[in-house]
């Protein structure tokens, strides 16, 4: 049974316009059981290793990026600053989503 996307739809509103809302159960899906996590259900904007984290594991393992490690951290920073520098904690799908949108993969995930 597919997860409810529409805490992370209504989150994303914030942010973004237009929601592609298959995009998003295709993150939901593909972060799975670690949305059960409070923790790991977001992303921490100040905490260097987990922003690493999504370089590295998100960007470049998921989405295949090849920019370097320093245009790619420019890439979340842009994200950080859009959700909220003040909000320490942002939503994990609605910042891959965001990442993936300005790349334009949103619709190869």
């Amino acid at each position: 049974m597919a997860r409810d996307i529409t805490p992370y739809v209504e989150n994303l509103k914030r942010f973004v316009d237009n929601i592609d809302e298959g995009a998003v159960q295709k993150i939901v899906n593909h972060l799975g059981i670690a949305l059960n996590s409070k923790d790991a259900s977001l992303v921490s904007g100040s905490d260097q290793t987990e922003l690493d984290r999504v370089r590295d594991s998100w960007l470049k393992k998921k989405l295949g990026r090849k920019e370097s490690d320093d245009e790619l951290n420019a890439a979340i920073d842009t994200v950080v600053e859009k959700m909220g520098r003040s909000n320490p904690n942002k939503c994990r799908v609605a910042f891959y989503y965001i990442l993936a949108e300005n790349y334009g993969v949103l619709g190869d995930l």
